[in-house]
């Protein structure tokens, strides 16, 4: 089955099966749109392989980090706009080829009805994804540009097992909501004080 090796589910067959009887798989290239901001949701992804990349934009356009959605989990926004028959009020986009089995909103519901464990799951994904927001606050709010992104890059190389991160500056700045010739500049700092080693597109964490 499809979520066999996503260690959420492993304690509960019965909610594994329902989940993948009443829920259908997509795939995603890197760089693919998922979700767009207002738009209505349907149903709730579970990622079964690759990263999810949560994104807030503001009224120019530009873009901010959220959070990263990895296997095993989903989005708690999507949870909450699905139920209330809301809009998005995020952007969801593949941050590498990414499989995704979508649960309908109508099914959703009727899990929590019939299984604790799915609940839980829901509370435990708010809990986290609550902390991670409270990360980004504070990262905003008191930590200088260089820390955020070597923090950036470190989460980027944990999500996907290299060292060897294929990004260009432009994305990095995108997604830090800040100006490229800022994180060419801040790269070049950082390479010489021998934490990093640039490359074409890419760039090695040491």
């Amino acid at each position: 089955m499809q979520l066999d090796n996503i260690l959420a589910f492993k304690y509960s067959p019965e909610l594994k099966e329902k989940l993948n009887s009443f829920g259908f798989i997509k795939t995603f290239e890197e760089g693919e749109t998922i979700l767009n901001e207002n738009a209505y949701i349907k149903a709730i992804p579970i990622v079964l392989k690759g990263n999810i990349g949560v994104f807030r934009t503001d009224d120019d356009g530009r873009e901010i980090l959220l959070y990263y959605i990895k296997s095993g989990e989903s989005c708690i926004m999507s949870f909450l706009g699905g139920i209330h028959n809301d809009t998005s009020k995020i952007k969801a986009i593949a941050d590498e080829e990414t499989e995704i089995l979508f649960i309908p909103i109508d099914k959703v519901s009727l899990l929590i009805k019939d299984y604790p464990q799915w609940l839980d799951y829901i509370f435990k994904l708010y809990h986290k994804r609550f902390e991670e927001l409270l990360e980004v606050v504070n990262d905003i709010a008191f930590k200088k540009m260089d820390e955020r992104l070597l923090l950036f890059l470190r989460k980027k190389s944990e999500n996907s097992g290299q060292k060897i991160i294929n990004i260009t500056h432009e994305h990095i700045a995108n997604e830090l909501g800040t100006a490229r010739v800022v994180i060419s500049r801040l790269l070049k700092q950082l390479e010489d004080e021998g934490k990093v080693q640039l490359g074409r597109n890419k760039i090695i964490l040491v």
